[in-house]
């Protein structure tokens, strides 16, 4: 970490998951800030933002997904989310509206503070390539173009809207363009986790990066027991 703590601030109803999360974090060395609601974390973060966001989904007044969808107009701060169902289209939604990450009710703190950890790895590994000349940002890959400084995507020339998790891993097979990438590579390089830590983030962002791409000739083909790689239709291989 830097000198300056990273802040962190959480939104849950549930007093104890509030107070575990703040203490396990704070003992790490995080400025925390925890609160009631969505509501009053989404004002605070108008008034000063954080580094993270932890969210919790079903909340009274605006759930999660509506305050995570809030920050998202405001800022790319990493997001984790939280529910107490295990549900698929929850994880999903949460992950299509820009969070990092979705952790279901009970979980441990610690696996918590692991991908914490990890995030801000990933942030701190961005910054450190940054610098590079223009030429070295933009990225060409079939119909696709990636400027690694903007963060834009296109597709012949038509910007494609990504959740920056989506970004990222298009960024990164299209690094890797000759080869298959692995589901545990791209767990460790793009969201920074250890093999260990289990999470479905890989496959889900996978799936919604599909079908982002419907009208583009680059498709994420899987490559069956291993991972994913992608592919160019028709003939204009680069």
């Amino acid at each position: 970490m830097s000198e300056m703590k990273k802040s962190i601030y959480i939104a849950d109803d549930e007093h104890n998951i509030r107070e575990a999360l703040k203490t396990f974090l704070a003992s790490e060395g995080y400025a925390v800030t925890a609160f009631e609601n969505g509501d009053m974390l989404l004002e605070a973060f108008k008034n000063e933002a954080c580094n993270l966001v932890i969210l919790d989904v079903m909340m009274p007044g605006s759930d999660g997904f509506t305050i995570c969808t809030e920050l998202r107009k405001l800022s790319t701060v990493p997001i984790i989310m939280l529910t107490a169902r295990d549900s698929d289209l929850d994880y999903a939604t949460g992950l299509s509206l820009g969070s990092d990450d979705y952790f279901t009710k009970p979980f441990s703190a610690m696996s918590l503070v692991m991908r914490v950890k990890a995030i801000f790895r990933r942030i701190e590994f961005e910054k450190g390539n940054q610098g590079q000349t223009e030429d070295e940002r933009v990225l060409q890959f079939g119909d696709l173009s990636i400027d690694s400084g903007s963060k834009i995507v296109k597709i012949s020339g038509n910007e494609l809207a990504l959740t920056p998790n989506e970004y990222e891993l298009l960024r990164y097979m299209v690094e890797m363009k000759d080869r298959a990438v692995s589901r545990d590579e791209l767990l460790e390089n793009i969201w920074g986790y250890k093999t260990e830590i289990a999470t479905r983030a890989t496959d889900d962002t996978v799936r919604r990066l599909r079908k982002k791409l419907e009208q583009s000739k680059v498709q994420v083909e899987a490559v069956w027991g291993y991972g994913f790689r992608l592919k160019i239709l028709g003939n204009d291989e680069k």
